[in-house]
């Protein structure tokens, strides 16, 4: 019987909480379904190849099962650890300090000077005030071009009126006198 080609297997490592993980697996996307993500740990370098020679041996001797050990520590690669990371102790607060003393009072605030401010807000009234002004007189001029218009309308309407009466009247008296259109 043949004996079945062995796969050519790579040692990945990576962090999860407080623990160090590797496993053996043909590729990373076999890695980090060994691991249990879909998130691509390598592409952000949480995850990578490792070469150490312990890690390296352990992953070998469980192939494709992901391994643990203590973050930080130097134990061996196991599949359940049993023992936690070390906390290291946090750092001692310094001796409360004496009261402060009476902070002195702020200086005095020094009145802005607001007169360009006043110019500023004049001026632009006055821009202001000036458009209103061309405004009501564009309005004037526009309500008299209305009304000019208005009775030249009116004046050619009746001299329209006047000019067809007396078309039509020669129209008539071109034909009794014999004419043809």
């Amino acid at each position: 019987m043949p004996k079945a080609p062995t796969r050519k297997l790579k040692v990945f490592q990576a962090q999860f909480g407080f623990h160090d993980s590797v496993v053996a697996a043909p590729s990373q996307a076999a890695a980090l379904r060994a691991w249990g993500t879909h998130q691509n740990l390598f592409a952000n370098g949480q995850a990578c190849v490792t070469t150490e020679p312990k890690a390296v041996e352990a992953a070998l001797a469980h192939p494709e099962t992901p391994l643990l050990r203590p973050v930080g520590s130097d134990e061996a690669f196991q599949l359940k650890p049993t023992t936690l990371p070390k906390v290291p102790e946090p750092p001692k607060r310094p001796a409360a300090k004496p009261a402060a003393k009476a902070k002195p009072e702020p200086a005095p605030k020094v009145e802005a000077d607001r007169s360009a401010l006043n110019a500023a807000e004049a001026a632009r009234r006055k821009l202001d005030e000036a458009r209103k002004r061309e405004e009501a007189d564009l309005r004037r001029r526009q309500d008299e071009l209305d009304q000019e218009k208005g009775t030249a309308q009116a004046g050619y309407v009746e001299s329209r009126k006047a000019a067809t009466a007396a078309l039509v009247e020669a129209r008539q008296a071109y034909r009794q006198a014999g004419g043809d259109d």
